[in-house]
């Protein structure tokens, strides 16, 4: 009994995360909803491991080709989940095939060596490799298998070091389109990197020590399983919350040209300015915690760049930062009303949306804690 959750707990984690990343319609995204399918092939090769280990293996047989595809889709499936949170907008097949095309590749030569090989042999072959076959399509397969092994690895390899690269270039956009804290921070994202980098170890681990090695030991094939389990559930939960770090993407030409004559114009530059300033203190949309740049250009009848080009100008802050000054301009007020509230009542009037990004927002302005801050601004109104 044991042995069989073992076997299954990875399956259980990857078809939750499925339907909740291909359902969740109120929060979709583009980068969620392609995680969605990353968990597709994820839970392909932890079915086809089900019946490898669970003594099911006139079933395997049939499925041995799909969890070979699966294998070598799911790290460039990711590697494209982390281009669409930070320098893809949507997936687009003309711009993304090329990630998937060399496993797409060994796929077919795989198929061609099982049409090759004779079905005795081949269901002998996926179970007993070390074993002589003298047919072509044997032979084929086992060279076809190395390559497949080979090119895992290296996709394992290519595929972190490329996403920490898109986090390091990329991580700081997200500060100039979302005024949430929670949205402008990577840590979310570095984590989701951090959990593939972990499962990555240990799927190279697996890979050489070959699936043999794992067979008839509960304790062995029980370890892999937990971690396997653990890693692919965060992953899921992190990716259902994460928003893209690069929201914004590429500006097009007209924007920078645009861009270009408000850099000519400071009187054009200050009339920007005071629309801005009019949005905020007399609608005070910075009571939004969803508040992203693009709303406040469409507000004013602009666009993100003219925005973020005179708020980084004028303020010396990031979109992020400026939003936050007035939600603790609007804290400083509650307090000193004497309103008696909770924390998460605070975070809620002031459009922050969270206490953790109230007290983030309020550490890096005063580098003080909430209860701090608090204290300080209710002896000031009792003078």
């Amino acid at each position: 009994m044991l042995r069989t959750l073992l076997f299954i707990s990875p399956l259980y984690v990857t078809l939750f995360w499925l339907i909740v990343l291909n359902t969740n319609a109120d929060k979709n995204s583009p980068p969620r909803a392609f995680l969605g399918k990353f968990m597709i092939f994820a839970s392909v090769v932890y079915f086809s491991h089900f019946l490898f280990f669970a003594s099911l293996k006139e079933f395997y047989v049939w499925v041995d080709a799909l969890y070979q595809y699966a294998s070598l889709m799911v790290y460039p499936l990711y590697y494209i989940y982390f281009r669409l949170l930070t320098v893809d907008e949507r997936f687009s097949f003309s711009k993304h095939a090329r990630y998937l095309l060399p496993s797409t590749i060994l796929f077919l030569f795989y198929v061609v060596g099982i049409l090759l090989a004779p079905k005795t042999e081949y269901k002998m072959w996926v179970f007993q490799k070390n074993l002589p076959f003298s047919s072509v399509g044997i032979q084929w397969l086992s060279v076809v298998h190395v390559l497949i092994k080979a090119v895992f690895i290296i996709q394992v390899v290519l595929t972190v070091t490329a996403n920490s690269l898109l986090i390091r270039k990329y991580g700081y956009k997200a500060a100039q389109y979302y005024s949430n804290m929670h949205d402008t921070g990577t840590i979310n994202v570095n984590l989701l990197n951090l959990s593939m980098i972990l499962t990555a170890v240990a799927s190279i681990t697996i890979a050489i020590l070959g699936r043999d090695f794992f067979e008839n030991s509960t304790f062995r094939i029980g370890f892999p399983s937990v971690i396997f389990s653990a890693l692919l559930f965060v992953i899921g939960w992190l990716g259902n919350r994460q928003k893209p770090i690069n929201p914004a993407y590429e500006v097009n030409q007209e924007d920078k040209n645009e861009l270009a004559d408000l850099e000519l114009n400071s009187g054009r530059k200050a009339g920007v300015l005071q629309k801005i300033q009019e949005l905020f203190e007399q609608k005070k949309v910075y009571l939004r915690s969803s508040l992203t740049i693009q709303e406040v250009a469409d507000c004013i009848g602009t666009n993100r760049t003219y925005i973020s080009s005179v708020i980084n100008e004028f303020s010396k802050q990031n979109f992020s930062a400026f939003v936050n000054q007035y939600r603790l301009q609007e804290l400083e007020k509650i307090l000193r009303s004497g309103q008696n509230l909770q924390a998460h009542q605070l975070a809620e009037l002031t459009g922050f949306g969270s206490v953790d990004s109230m007290k983030r927002a309020l550490k890096m302005k005063t580098n003080k804690s909430l209860t701090e801050w608090k204290e300080e601004i209710i002896k000031q109104s009792h003078k």
